[in-house]
């Protein structure tokens, strides 16, 4: 008989990390739209369970420029905010999921067994957001791109945070039957002050930044950093045949 996991639910974001630890052993639960579904098929187990819906990392603010966003915020707040970011988040599933699902769990969503994940991603790099948590080393605060590049499933997001301002952006994403379908393939652009940045979801097992195309302005030089897998939605083949096109669409919008 299967034993019971022990249930955290801290009551502020001190107590959340304190909860955490280094998080060995540990699974983190706020919407739960992508971590109830593992759990009732089998894929994932956990010693412990910590609960976030209590734990006060939930919210947007806007202070000096800076908006920042908890972790535990629903993706439905996020459809507002700046783009790509909002474009972004009103194409995540449907408007029970939206409300449901947080930031934190779609930033922290690593490759499904049959589909992509984690649509937040590339407008979050494009818009040159940093990413603060906490585990083993302590707390520490990064570019979108450098967590999700090292062992992020080991850290608990606090919140990320972004320079509001004047930029031109742009999303461009491959259509879909109807709202319940995964991405299959996305490119968020944001250009400030004569900064061009690029990014792309359902490129590679996570969001990719599309260096060489940004330097180039070329938009087939985006395969250079692309790594795109077969899955049940589309091939790799295909996914490289689209993904420039998407480039190109993004760049004309962002000129």
């Amino acid at each position: 008989m299967a034993t019971r996991p022990d249930v955290l639910i801290p009551t502020s974001p001190d107590e959340a990390a304190t909860a955490f630890g280094d998080g060995d052993g540990i699974m983190i639960l706020a919407g739960g739209t992508i971590v109830m579904p593992e759990l009732t098929l089998g894929r994932r187990r956990a010693e412990r369970v910590l609960m976030l819906g209590r734990s006060g990392l939930a919210g947007v603010t806007r202070v000096n420029g800076t908006v920042t966003i908890g972790a535990a915020t629903p993706v439905s707040a996020l459809e507002e905010l700046d783009e790509p970011l909002a474009t972004a988040a009103r194409h995540v599933g449907d408007g029970e999921i939206r409300a449901q699902a947080t930031l934190g769990g779609n930033l922290c969503a690593g490759p499904g067994a049959e589909t992509p994940r984690g649509d937040l991603q590339a407008p979050l790099i494009a818009l040159g957001a940093r990413v603060r948590s906490t585990g083993a080393g302590g707390e520490r605060t990064e570019p979108v791109e450098e967590f999700l590049g090292g062992d992020f499933r080991r850290r608990l997001v606090l919140d990320v945070s972004y320079e509001a301002g004047p930029r031109r952006a742009a999303y461009a994403a491959v259509g879909r039957a109807h709202a319940h379908h995964y991405t299959i393939l996305a490119v968020a652009a944001a250009r400030t002050a004569g900064e061009l940045r690029l990014a792309a979801t359902g490129a590679g097992p996570q969001a990719v930044r599309l260096r060489a195309a940004e330097r180039s302005g070329k938009p087939e030089d985006a395969l250079e950093d692309a790594d795109p897998r077969d899955d049940a939605l589309a091939s790799a083949w295909y996914r490289r045949q689209v993904l420039p096109r998407l480039v190109a669409k993004a760049l004309e919008e962002v000129g």
